[in-house]
């Protein structure tokens, strides 16, 4: 079993198993409360980039994380998750593109090992919600799994105004959690969910 601590992001420690992840009124601005209401994490969608990037800050401001696209216009490619305080690049997420199954693989920045697996649920679900006028109304529920295929934890969306999702994480021993909530705000900015 992978060590998940060589994922560590300084400057911030995820550790609840529960996160709600909310999206703000006007734009691609998010934020991540903890099991206890605190604002532990949060992040928007730079605009006016070439390559989509998005700066995380922990719930004082001090950034943390900057996750970038790998292309232009990159909706179906990858995001490299890179430490603001070392540089270091630590994890990447590869978007596979599909009407009907949105996934999403948290790699190794570095060897391209697979730590985990973001998936939606439901084929039906994830083509009405592309295709159907106002689909995207209808919450969007995703498995999150380890190397293994292992079952992790989910992200469900919440029907409301504004985007919410409830990311649940029943077994990290395997799968570091920041890039989890991060892929769980990215996923939703680059898709539209």
């Amino acid at each position: 079993m992978r060590d998940t601590r060589e994922y560590d992001i300084q400057g911030i420690e995820l550790v609840d198993d529960r996160y709600t992840v909310e999206q703000g009124l006007v734009r691609n601005k998010y934020r991540a409360l903890d099991a206890g209401g605190n604002t532990v994490l949060k992040g928007k969608q730079k605009m006016f980039k070439l390559k989509e990037e998005f700066p995380f800050t922990d719930g004082d401001g001090n950034e943390v994380f900057t996750v970038k696209a790998g292309g232009i216009m990159d909706v179906a490619g990858n995001y490299v998750l890179s430490d603001a305080q070392t540089g270091e690049d630590l994890v990447v997420l590869d978007n596979d593109y599909s009407l009907l199954r949105d996934t999403w693989t948290i790699r190794d920045a570095i060897t391209e090992e697979r730590l985990a697996e973001i998936n939606s649920r439901g084929a039906l679900v994830t083509l009405v919600r592309n295709v159907v006028p106002f689909g995207e109304w209808i919450p969007h529920k995703y498995e999150i799994t380890d190397a293994a295929g292992a079952h992790v934890g989910s992200i469900s969306g919440r029907l409301s105004l504004r985007d919410r999702y409830d990311i649940t994480i029943d077994d990290a021993s395997s799968v570091p959690k920041e890039p989890v909530v991060a892929a769980a705000m990215v996923i939703d900015a680059i898709q539209g969910n």
